[in-house]
């Protein structure tokens, strides 16, 4: 299984819940509901985006 981290922005198309998130992604190590963003989180939000990549892996480090 691939380690998986998921971000959800408010705005998405579909955020997605806990609950499918966990289901879909047996080794979920990361999961956060973020305040503000949408579908295009990395042009819109690229501070909370990248803050959001860096806090998903950090424990693989």
């Amino acid at each position: 299984m691939v380690p998986t981290a998921v971000s959800v922005f408010p705005d998405e198309l579909y955020p997605a819940p806990r609950s499918w998130t966990e289901q879909a992604y047996p080794k979920l190590i990361h999961f956060n509901k973020l305040p503000k963003g949408g579908h295009f989180a990395a042009w819109e939000q690229p501070k909370l985006f990248s803050e959001e990549d860096r806090a998903g892996f950090r424990s693989l480090r």
